[in-house]
């Protein structure tokens, strides 16, 4: 399934972000980390719309973060 490239711009600004607010106690490393896990178990979502969002939550609490 192809990606597009508002999803990809979109999902590395959810990392952006993720890095700032997770700055004190992960490293950019692990914040990509579970950008990644959580990416991956939304690959077969047919409709991409919210995958950036659902990403974001998913990685958060990978983080041990909340969801807001």
């Amino acid at each position: 399934m192809s990606i597009d490239l508002d999803e990809e711009a979109a999902l590395r600004h959810v990392t952006d972000q993720l890095k700032i607010s997770y700055g004190d106690r992960c490293t950019p490393a692990e914040v990509e980390a579970a950008v990644d896990e959580a990416r991956a178990s939304f690959t077969v979502l047919p409709i991409r719309t919210y995958v950036p969002v659902l990403v974001e939550r998913r990685a958060r609490r990978i983080l041990g973060g909340d969801t807001d």
